[in-house]
């Protein structure tokens, strides 16, 4: 199983919320909608669209400071953590659009496994949608991404993993169910209370039940 991780496995939206603000107000922007746009997607790819002239490698060096200053309201999805801790570790990975080291700190923020296997905006040179994410996260599971069920939370997401070839379980935390069935989601579900892994842990073999 490969996962996203914001408004998948956590949710970060109330820190997200708090330094995209200030970051638009210092920079002239309309917080409300630069806040909008810059979530779910790598934020050096917001700050080159919005300040194209800029140094935005900089720039982005000091959202990332901010944001993983900030972990406050930061917290687990219903149902992550009880699905994680019964998966075996070399059976999931996440994949998300932070940076590994923002990554890290918002995972152990929400109390979650940090997993053996993490693909991230550091690891690859294409974002969601494109199909780069989730091929190096199966392949990095020495698994075909054909063999695996992605979780994600967003039209972007869902395309990615639809792209890589894998089947895709979109929750209905973020977007309209017409968004998720409009990117190509095979099913719906509430959240990864959902999910549930069911047999041989030890030995890898177990099957998974949607709900």
């Amino acid at each position: 199983m490969l996962f996203d991780l914001d408004g998948v496995l956590i949710d970060s939206t109330p820190a997200v919320a708090r330094v995209w603000t200030q970051w638009a107000i210092e920079h002239g922007f309309e917080p409300e909608k630069t806040v909008r746009e810059a979530h779910r997607r790598p934020s050096i790819e917001s700050i080159r669209e919005l300040l194209p002239d800029a140094d935005y490698l900089a720039e982005n060096r000091e959202v990332e400071r901010r944001e993983i200053e900030d972990t406050g309201g930061v917290v687990p999805l219903p149902g992550a953590l009880e699905l994680l801790t019964s998966l075996p570790p070399n059976r999931w990975a996440i994949v998300t659009s932070c940076t590994r080291p923002l990554a890290e700190v918002r995972i152990r923020a929400a109390g979650l496994p940090v997993p053996p296997t993490m693909i991230t905006s550091s690891d690859i040179t294409h974002g969601k949608p494109h199909p780069e994410p989730y091929i190096l996260g199966a392949r990095t599971l020495h698994f075909d991404p054909a063999d695996c069920v992605v979780v994600e939370d967003v039209p972007a997401g869902i395309l990615s993993g639809k792209a890589a070839g894998a089947r895709v379980i979109a929750l209905r935390t973020t977007m309209p169910d017409a968004d998720l069935i409009a990117a190509g989601a095979d099913w719906l579900l509430d959240n990864c209370s959902g999910i549930s892994a069911e047999g041989n842990v030890q030995m890898a073999n177990f099957r998974i039940t949607l709900r």
